[in-house]
């Protein structure tokens, strides 16, 4: 029942934006932490950007660098991820992610159970 939707990947030049967004049905968003996960075939999953709604506290993966924020618009249910200086390591596919609560393991893909069906984010040189 519970089902998240991202959209706005696409292919980019190095140096170039994008805006990711993911939109929650089934679930609503309260006390919850929201949050942005990467991959790559043979790579591990790793986090990118999390958001703990109670707290409005938001954390990010060491990568990121200060080139991402992470986003709520909470009367539509939706999560974005603006995405500036992007780098050709940063291609994958990106999945958000949600649950109930927070309280720590932000950025840990085993602390979500509901996640979304990704979108290809690919950087070029």
């Amino acid at each position: 029942q519970v089902q998240l939707v991202e959209s706005g990947g696409g292919s980019v030049q190095a140096g170039g934006s994008l805006r990711l967004a993911c939109t929650a049905s089934g679930y609503t968003y309260s006390s919850t932490s929201l949050a942005w996960f990467r991959q790559t075939p043979g790579k591990e999953r790793e986090g990118v950007a999390a958001f703990g709604t109670t707290s409005s506290s938001s954390y990010y993966g060491a990568f990121v660098k200060g080139r991402f924020t992470i986003s709520q618009d909470g009367a539509a249910n939706t999560i974005y991820l603006q995405m500036n200086g992007l780098e050709p390591e940063d291609t994958a596919i990106y999945y958000c992610a949600a649950r109930g609560g927070g309280g720590g393991r932000w950025l840990q893909a085993a602390a979500y159970p509901y996640w979304g069906q990704g979108t290809q984010v690919t950087v070029s040189s």
